[in-house]
Order: C-alpha cells, then sequence, then structure tokens
C-alpha cells in the first residue's frame, strides 16, 4: 500500500482564461476579471483515476481546498496534516505541507499547479535533503518542466502504478516579462519524477522557419471568417503575414483585414465571435499539446463555435509523434481527437492524430 502526499495550489491557472498568462501576484486583478478556480477540479479528476486504480492508497493531505476536499469527493479518507493559515493560500503554505509530508514517510509528492508550485515542491525537498519523488497535475497557466503527467487522469495512473525514477528539470519563467512577449525561462533545480510514457517533456522555446506556413495560411484566409490566432512564434509568424504584429504570448482576433482584439480574453474572443470562426494554433515546443498549455483563453466555449486549424514548421513535428489536448471538457476533447491534417507548408500538410 503506497502512502502520497497531495498538495493543491488553489489558486493555480485562474489567470489564464483571462489573459493574465500566470497568477503569481494577479490574483486579485484575475478575479476581477472573473477567472474561476480550476485546480480543485483537476485535483479530483487526478485522484478519482488514483482512487480507481488503487483505492486503498493512503493519503496525506492539506486542509480545505489544498488537498483535503479533493481526496474526499475522490472516495478517500485521508490524514490531514495541517491547514492554511487563511483563506487566501500562499507559496509558503505549499511548502509547509511538503515538509510535514516527509515528516510522514511519504513515497510520492503529487501536487496540482503550474511551475511556480513545481519548484516550491522541488525545493522544499532539497532544503530537507529528501530523495521523495514528485509528481504534478497541470492546473497553472505556465507549465515548462519536465514534471508533469499530460493529464489529470494520466497523474492518477501513473502515481498509482509506477516502479521507478528518473532525474528531470523544474523550470520556471518570469511572468512579467511573459506578459510582455518574451520568454525568460530558467533552470531551477532537479527532481526525482515516475518513469512513465504519459509525462511531457520541458517545452522547446524556439522554432525553426515557418514562412512558407505564414504565406500559405494568408493565401487562403476567407473573407468574412473571424480568426482567432492564438499564441507562439509560429503564428507570430502568421500575425505578421497579416500586417499586424499581435501578442507575442496572447490570442489575437481578426477579420476582415481588422484586428478585432489583442491579447485578448476569453470573454473578449466570445464577444467578437461571429457566424463562422476558426482558431488555429501551433503545439507547444516538445510537448505537442494544441490546447491547455498557455492558451487557456481558446476555452470550451470558444472551441465550439469554432473550426480549429493547426499549424507547424516540419522540424517541430518530427520530435512531438503525437498531438495532444487537455481544454478541461472532455467532451470538447474528444472531439479534438482522432487524425488532423497540419499545415506544414505553403501547400503541404501532414497527418497527425491528436491524443
Amino acid at each position: 500500500m503506497r502512502r502520497i502526499g497531495v498538495v493543491v495550489n488553489p489558486i493555480a491557472g485562474m489567470g489564464g482564461r483571462v489573459g493574465l498568462k500566470g497568477t503569481d501576484g494577479k490574483v486579485v486583478e484575475a478575479r476581477e476579471r472573473g477567472a474561476e478556480p480550476r485546480a480543485s477540479e483537476r485535483a479530483s479528476a487526478a485522484l478519482a483515476a488514483l482512487h480507481e486504480s488503487t483505492p486503498d492508497t493512503e493519503i496525506v493531505t492539506y486542509g480545505g481546498e489544498m488537498g483535503e476536499r479533493a481526496a474526499r469527493t475522490a472516495g478517500f479518507d485521508p490524514l490531514v496534516v495541517g491547514k492554511p493559515d487563511s483563506e487566501e493560500t500562499t507559496a509558503s503554505d505549499t511548502r509547509e505541507a511538503v515538509r510535514r509530508f516527509v515528516d510522514e514517510g511519504v513515497e510520492l509528492v503529487l501536487f496540482v499547479g503550474g511551475d511556480g508550485t513545481a519548484v516550491d515542491v522541488a525545493q522544499t525537498l532539497k532544503e530537507l535533503d529528501s530523495a521523495v519523488p514528485i509528481l504534478g497535475v497541470p492546473a497553472g497557466v505556465k507549465v515548462y518542466s519536465a514534471v508533469f503527467a499530460v493529464t489529470p487522469e494520466a497523474a492518477g495512473r501513473v502515481a498509482a502504478d509506477f516502479d521507478g525514477t528518473e532525474t528531470r528539470e523544474v523550470n520556471d519563467i518570469d511572468e512579467d516579462a511573459y506578459r510582455e512577449g518574451e520568454v525568460r525561462a530558467e533552470l531551477k533545480g532537479l527532481a526525482e519524477v515516475p518513469v512513465a510514457e504519459d509525462l511531457q517533456s520541458s517545452k522547446q522555446l524556439g522554432g525553426g522557419s515557418v514562412e512558407g506556413v505564414a504565406a500559405g495560411f494568408a493565401d487562403d484566409v476567407e473573407e468574412g471568417v473571424t480568426y482567432v490566432l492564438g499564441p507562439g512564434g509560429t503564428l507570430g509568424k502568421i500575425k505578421a503575414e497579416l500586417g499586424f504584429e499581435g501578442s507575442p504570448l496572447g490570442v489575437d482576433v481578426w477579420r476582415d483585414g481588422e484586428l478585432l482584439a489583442t491579447d485578448a480574453s476569453e470573454a473578449e474572443i466570445l464577444e467578437n465571435l461571429a457566424e463562422r470562426n476558426v482558431v488555429v494554433v501551433s503545439p507547444i515546443g516538445g510537448q505537442g499539446f494544441v490546447f491547455g498549455r498557455g492558451n487557456d483563453q481558446i476555452s470550451p466555449d470558444v472551441l465550439r463555435q469554432s473550426d480549429v486549424e493547426v499549424v507547424a514548421s516540419k522540424r517541430k513535428l518530427d520530435g512531438i509523434g503525437v498531438l495532444r489536448v487537455d481544454t478541461g471538457d472532455e467532451d470538447v476533447d474528444e472531439s479534438l481527437r482522432g487524425w488532423r491534417k497540419v499545415r506544414v507548408g505553403r501547400f503541404e500538410r501532414r497527418m497527425m492524430k491528436v491524443v
């Protein structure tokens, strides 16, 4: 019977759909923009998968929204070793939870959050000189580290079944620079992580030439269609080809030569949708995600009203194998799965499987 420590960052990911690209220092603003928590829901999904696989797992967790509620929802009777000092949780609460988990002899720390949470967990274990492995349930806006499972459900299955661990990178980026359109990634540490196929790789921060992709896309633009253009270097080339700079790491809405919204939130995207809409995205680096990593503004509500076009360089696709989706809505994810044509040149397309 395995003993697992579970800690949830309740505010992780709140900034995504409202266009903040992160929640560090932005919780009040996120709430003012109408952001809703999503970490608890993802924690429950991961723990439900864990309970289905190994219901006798011992769960050690922190009080309330930091793990206890999700654990009980999933069917566990957890050992609660503490609770946050106030309703507004902080990184200090996460770090204290990890310390108590180590005192209780956990064999894995399963955390729910993004890169900031990963750093808190990994650095605390390093300070304690602990070799306890960690595994992330992706819930943040930034997920640049190689310590996350590809979905919450995958995290639960990996936590139940893993036999060995390997050393992987914990990265984080400067959110203020990210909001200004610049990616400054930094290696924050190393951590032991379960060996499993359902783990994501670190994001690649570079890309190849995509001029042909951009030119081909511009050639095929249709009158009257609203284009929702996601973040990233490939989309940046497309935006330039269409005649505007746009937001390098945000979502822009364009129709008939007019930029309708730049660095748009979910609400702003929805306001500008028309009779026909096309969401255009490119897979995120080496992970293969086209939805659910860095573009939460393109929500399930947006996708239900839109067609989807995926664009990428050949080189990027060569290093991916498959495309992945994680919108938080299983029905929408299922509608996106299967084989899809990806534009890889001015005229050329390649078939890629979405899983």
